[in-house]
């Protein structure tokens, strides 16, 4: 008798941002034999972006994304930066890194309270309609109102500094456009008590989550892999300069002040047949044995301290999870993660708003072309982002690279896709919170899908029917 695999579709992916679909590929006995992670939409902005000028990409990088398109705008200046090869100005380097902090804020508070919790606050089985936001706010509108408010705080920050809390056009080749006002200073300032009431709210929930959830922190993407992020040269968490770390899932560090400029050294990047987000990979080890995560989980696993008291305290907590090991390596922890780097973004902001450099006008290097090539890199809430542009003579791009945090952590999202599948999914039809579980295990990685799709021409499609035994039972091919 001829056995054949099932498969169960998922589409679309609920509450992150953009479009995906998750497969999940069922054996005869009803066992989950495989499950993949597929981004679906198609953007390309790397093709239509050459010709251009490279003044003109921080104004059409933000685009990208209206969730972080303050991650966009700073590395590309940062990239403009490097073909200027300028050293820029200390008092635009403070006020891009206070920018980037707001941004981090906005970030990680919509994904923490907005678009996560409604799962682990209301319950895997909560109906679906209930299991948003809106049911967050029947059941606790008091958190969900401190969730909206932190984000704004944050928003304020980028608002204050680049005159909107959507692609502001601020950060330029060079420097910035405009200082901080004492206005401004004065209205941050004034947000600082609240916001560090609602971390503490949000660190007390967590507590409770972590006794209820422990099978889910076991079960939600835990699993040995690399992880990335930049970092001081002393080991200090670092969000918008320094170098870039690998450490393993020992804690071991296994490459270390490695050049973001020269980043593609040591990353590279794999094409898969069935999605238009490409596979980073630590070159060095090969695909795909080089998979890495970044974002707030591997910040937090490369960085020996935050650089703040309040987050420094936290941070030891956070690695005293580890039971033997020296990283935290369920992707469930990525929640934890980001209510740590508010925390220290927060106690940040606090500290820069006393530099009298916020307010100075020396604000801008003036260079012409010195570098064909350039590349600027910078922390956005969901990881190590990467703009990389060469250019000619004249300044016009004739070749743009993009290497975004959802694309460096796809193999680690497929992974975890499938370890959660193997564990719910039975027969060939479950109920919707099971499906809800597989989608959170994307969830915990905050994917954001308009930054990550940047491929051209027709997706090549293959796929295969394959059974138990490995036998290619039927095929289709396109592309």
């Amino acid at each position: 008798m001829t056995q054949r695999i099932q498969r169960i579709i998922i589409d679309p992916v609920t509450r992150i941002e953009g479009h995906a679909k998750i497969s999940i590929f069922m054996d005869e006995a009803g066992n989950v034999s495989d499950a993949e992670f597929h981004v679906v939409e198609f953007r390309g902005f790397e093709k239509f972006c050459e010709g251009r000028p490279y003044s003109e990409m921080p104004g059409i990088t933000p685009r990208i994304c209206g969730i972080c398109p303050v991650s966009h705008l700073l590395a590309s200046a940062k990239a403009g930066d490097a073909i200027m090869a300028v050293n820029i100005p200390p008092a635009a380097d403070k006020l891009r890194r206070l920018m980037n902090l707001g941004q981090i804020i906005q970030s990680h508070a919509l994904s923490f309270f907005h678009l996560s919790a409604p799962d682990f606050l209301l319950g895997w089985d909560t109906p679906q309609a209930k299991r948003n936001v809106f049911g967050l706010i029947a059941s606790n509108a008091d958190l969900a109102r401190a969730g909206i408010r932190l984000r704004q705080f944050g928003q304020e920050i980028i608002q204050v500094l680049g005159g909107q809390k959507i692609h502001p056009a601020w950060a330029v080749p060079g420097g910035v456009r405009s200082p901080l006002t004492e206005e401004g200073r004065a209205r941050i300032r004034a947000w600082l008590p609240e916001a560090y009431a609602t971390t503490k709210i949000a660190f007390d929930l967590w507590k409770k989550v972590l006794e209820t959830h422990k099978k889910e922190v076991q079960i939600f993407g835990n699993f040995p892999s690399l992880f990335m992020g930049l970092v001081e040269p002393d080991g200090t968490w670092e969000h918008h300069g320094g170098k870039l770390r690998f450490t393993d899932s020992s804690g071991s560090i296994i490459a270390d002040q490695l050049d973001p400029q020269k980043y593609f050294e040591y990353i590279s990047e794999s094409v898969q047949p069935t999605s238009y987000l490409k596979s980073p990979y630590y070159s060095p080890l090969g695909f795909p044995d080089g998979m890495y995560r970044v974002g707030p989980l591997a910040r937090l696993n490369v960085a020996e301290q935050m650089g703040t008291p309040k987050a420094d305290a936290e941070l030891k907590k956070f690695k005293k999870l580890t039971r033997g090991r020296s990283a935290v390596i369920s992707s469930f922890m990525y929640h934890y993660a980001r209510l740590i780097e508010i925390l220290a973004s927060i106690e940040r902001v606090e500290a820069a708003l006393d530099d009298a450099d916020l307010l100075s006008e020396d604000l801008r290097a003036d260079a012409g072309i010195n570098s064909l090539r350039g590349v600027g890199v910078s922390e956005a809430p969901r990881g190590t982002l990467f703009h990389d542009y060469t250019v000619d003579r004249d300044g016009l791009l004739k070749k743009v690279n993009l290497i975004v945090a959802t694309g460096q952590n796809n193999l680690a999202m497929n992974q975890t896709v499938a370890q959660i599948a193997r564990h719910y999914v039975r027969g060939n039809k479950i109920p919707e919170p099971m499906l809800n579980r597989v989608e959170h295990g994307i969830r915990c990685y905050d994917p954001c899908l308009s930054c990550s799709t940047h491929a051209v021409g027709q997706m090549p499609l293959h796929v295969q029917l394959i059974g138990p035994d490995g036998t290619v039972l039927d095929q289709i091919a396109r592309g």
